[in-house]
């Protein structure tokens, strides 16, 4: 075994790639596994990553080669990379595209299914949930049936089969539409960054069968809604765009007339209050999955075949529905776009977003835009404070999931908010946290208006407006904020409590402090030391950490 001591990286025979993080180059090293592995643990000195089929198939799609990535772990590694595990990269990431539908050249009742060899089509033809989808066609070939195109790539994917999906898409009703050579709002100069031209065209492809569909990833605050501009100037079609709630909704319509061609009669919203459809329409993933009852339809989830859409948009697609997943699956032959910070994905459908939306087209690095100032440089700290005596006591009487609510909770918080504003007062600070009542009072005490799922939409946009114009400097948010907020003057954000070890929260609730601006941005997440809560804290760090952020724990009394 040949061992090399100034490299960073030991990768096991289990899969899993440690990683020194005090090595000089580090920050190279991350960026390569970035590309196709997954951070799992980030203790200070050594972080580990594993390499799963999903981001191997993801870095397939994206154009990573075998060749590269296997170079690039020897060429990291202290020791000799494990001959099974190179073996096991190298069989997993060729399976992509061993499989590929295309049109059918005489069946329009059909698609083809081509394989890279007769033993592959054997191997898949004998899967059981796929022989029940499959249509013999000619000696030796099947196809498969339009409709059942989604499940079947669902299916196959779960076989440890992921499909090129190379068939098609309708065009959906023609929409003259360009970007804007000025903003509406300001008369300014209007033109897409270097970064989102390029994640449009990698979605693109040249409108190529294998372009059209999939993710983009890029940071909150980094222009996602400007890549999706972007694409729709390409494809030139009706559009319809599904964005997490109202507020969003109704960011998106003022984004659209703003930046691109489009007027107030080209776009529509249908929403629980405005019902409109038009040649671009913008509707809430929650009208969508919206039933009278548990044993009810979902009423509104025509609206994706009712119209001739040729491009369908999911904002935050990490946060897709399992109904919409559905109805996603029912209506492959549109194309699709998703848009996320992260592919994180709290019930662990991340396959079912690379089948049904498409695999990952784009990811840019945070770090990346941060240096290039597209992004704010931002501080990232933790802040542990203790519990009190009574306090105490009772987080030790309670079960799991109330010890984790206690120290959620804990009074002590106040006393670090109260430090944190002071120390912060000229600056535009957000309080988040994921309790109504433990936001309530953070309210009262400190005489700051507070946003919740029951604030009505006008209020908020009221709210929202005051604080984007400095009128009021603090203001308390619950989970609502968390997504697609457009708060570009936000410089701190305090994270007083969250959603158990959610890292795609922790993603979320640092992007509404990244926009770029003058003042520094720092996040601080304030934690009841040696509890459930600091526990959770660790596993909710991962994904800042992937992107290359470094927490730094601090007591409260050394504020």
């Amino acid at each position: 075994m040949q061992l090399r001591p100034d490299n960073p990286v030991i990768v096991q025979g289990d899969g899993k790639v440690l990683v020194e993080t005090q090595h000089p180059r580090y920050e190279d090293v991350r960026d390569f596994l970035g590309r196709f592995a997954e951070l799992e643990a980030s203790p200070e000195l050594l972080h580990t990553y594993r390499i799963t089929p999903l981001s191997l198939w993801n870095a397939a799609s994206a154009g990573l080669k075998k060749e590269g990535l296997i170079e690039g772990l020897r060429g990291w590694s202290k020791f000799d990379v494990p001959p099974d595990v190179l073996e096991t990269v190298s069989s997993t990431i060729e399976r992509y595209g061993l499989v590929k539908l295309v049109p059918h050249p005489k069946d329009e009742d059909l698609l083809r299914l081509e394989f890279a060899s007769g033993y592959v089509a054997k191997l898949v033809s004998k899967e059981p949930t796929l022989t029940e989808l499959l249509v013999a066609d000619g000696r030796r070939a099947w196809g498969i049936h339009p409709g059942h195109r989604g499940i079947f790539k669902q299916r196959a994917l779960q076989a440890g089969w992921p499909v090129e999906d190379l068939a098609g898409f309708r065009a959906g009703s023609p929409l003259e539409m360009e970007l804007a050579e000025t903003m509406e709002g300001n008369g300014k100069p209007f033109n897409p960054r270097p970064y989102q031209w390029e994640a449009a065209r990698k979605w693109w492809q040249d409108g190529r069968p294998s372009g059209g569909c999939g993710v983009v990833v890029l940071a909150c605050g980094a222009g996602k809604t400007i890549v999706a501009m972007t694409a729709m100037s390409l494809v030139k079609t009706k559009t319809l765009i599904l964005a997490t709630n109202q507020a969003a909704v109704s960011q998106w319509v003022r984004e659209l007339i703003d930046k691109t061609s489009l007027t107030e009669a080209d776009v529509g919203m249908y929403t629980g209050t405005t019902k409109v459809l038009k040649p671009v329409t913008v509707a809430t993933y929650q009208i969508m999955t919206w039933r009278r009852s548990k044993e009810a339809e979902f009423e509104h989830l025509h609206v994706f075949e009712d119209e001739d859409w040729g491009l369908i948009v999911y904002d935050e697609v990490h946060l897709l529905p399992a109904p919409v997943f559905g109805a996603t699956a029912t209506i492959q032959g549109r194309r699709r776009l998703g848009l996320t910070a992260t592919l994180v994905r709290e019930d662990g459908r991340e396959g079912d977003v690379f089948a049904l939306v498409g695999p990952k087209r784009y990811d840019l690095p945070w770090q990346l835009l941060q240096q290039q100032g597209f992004i704010a440089d931002t501080s990232c700290y933790e802040v542990r404070v203790p519990f009190s005596r009574r306090q105490f006591d009772r987080y030790e009487r309670a079960n799991a999931n109330g010890k984790f609510r206690i120290a959620s909770s804990n009074p002590r918080k106040l006393d670090v908010i109260d430090s944190l504003l002071k120390k912060h007062r000229e600056d535009n600070v957000l309080i988040i946290g994921t309790y109504i009542d433990q936001l309530e009072n953070i309210s009262r005490r400190f005489r700051a208006p507070l946003i919740t799922g029951k604030t009505p939409h006008r209020e908020r946009e009221v709210l929202f407006d005051k604080f984007r114009k400095g009128r009021i400097r603090q203001l308390v948010v619950s989970k609502v904020a968390n997504f697609s907020i457009d708060l570009p003057d936000a410089n701190i954000a305090i994270q007083v409590s969250g959603t158990f070890g959610s890292r795609q929260e922790e993603a979320q609730r640092l992007g509404r402090i990244l926009r770029p601006k003058k003042k520094a941005a720092i996040f601080y997440t304030v934690v009841t030391g040696d509890t459930k809560e600091q526990d959770f804290a660790l596993k909710r760090q991962l994904f800042l950490t992937e992107q290359g952020y470094r927490y730094h724990i601090v007591d409260h009394d050394r504020l």
